[in-house]
């Protein structure tokens, strides 16, 4: 990957919606070279995909909570199964897995207080291996959707 590559990924990161021509003219090549590079840097998996960012506070989503979660065993066919149905919950924006204690992170949204609720009674509490739950609420959020650094 040469600067030429970073200047494409940097442009499709502030605008994935740019137009192939208005890639090529913001990073100085032609049509083709462009379209050479684009393609080989999807291929790569550099690029991973493209998609708009939608405000949840506008869809109702207002209610958001970092879980911080606590396995009762590191069996591996559990963790699999947890990490499993943690990838079939919707609401479960992100789920991470880390060092020490506790086990994974998880980043919720919800409509609002009750629906939380609901979720972490009736759902999150019931996940395969999950020992105990602490969660703290999100006041709001100061950096979000940061492009990569490049």
């Amino acid at each position: 990957m040469d600067a030429t590559d970073r200047k494409i990924l940097a442009e499709l990161q502030a605008d994935g919606r740019l137009t192939l021509t208005d890639l090529a003219d913001r990073v100085r090549l032609s049509l083709s070279p462009c379209h050479r590079r684009l393609r080989a840097l999807e291929q790569s998996g550099a690029i991973r995909g493209y998609r708009a960012y939608l405000d949840a506070h506008v869809l109702g989503l207002t209610f958001e909570a970092l879980i911080f979660v606590t396995m009762r065993t590191s069996d591996p066919d559990i963790l699999k199964a947890f990490e499993q149905a943690a990838i079939e919950t919707p609401q479960i924006l992100q789920a991470q897995r880390l060092f020490g204690d506790p086990d994974y992170l998880l980043r919720v949204i919800a409509r609002d207080l009750p629906a939380f609720q609901q979720l972490y009674d009736e759902h999150l509490g019931a996940l395969p291996g999950v020992q105990r739950l602490s969660s703290t609420l999100v006041m709001k959020s100061v950096v979000e959707d940061r492009p990569l650094p490049l």
